[in-house]
């Protein structure tokens, strides 16, 4: 007697590298955020990045509108982020436009 197993093959998300954010600087009400992510061109790149407070309360958000294949880590600013003076420290986190939001939150102390 012969079986005859069918043969099933599944194909699995093939995940990058997350966006990290490297570094962050803030001048008056404007985040200069450097960012590193394994960009492969308009099919998967870093599209994002926001300053969150302490509870997960969106204070900014800066949206890429193009792969940055060449140019690794790049630097975008936001202009506008309107932080609470009693904060002392906010996060920011990347986003690309394959595995969204990183999982990683990148502290940023505030001194005043």
């Amino acid at each position: 007697m012969r079986f005859f197993l069918p043969l099933a093959c599944f194909a699995l998300p093939a995940f990058a590298d997350a966006p990290v954010v490297e570094a962050v600087t803030i001048n008056g009400d404007t985040f200069n955020v450097t960012l590193s992510h394994p960009d492969t061109g308009w099919d998967h790149y870093a599209d994002g990045w926001e300053v969150l407070d302490a509870d997960g309360n969106r204070l900014g958000f800066r949206e890429l509108f193009h792969p940055h294949v060449n140019e690794q880590p790049f630097t975008r600013a936001l202009s506008g982020v309107l932080v609470p003076q009693d904060l002392t420290v906010v996060y920011v986190r990347a986003r690309c436009n394959v595995d969204g939001w990183s999982d990683d939150l990148f502290e940023v102390v505030l001194t005043r």
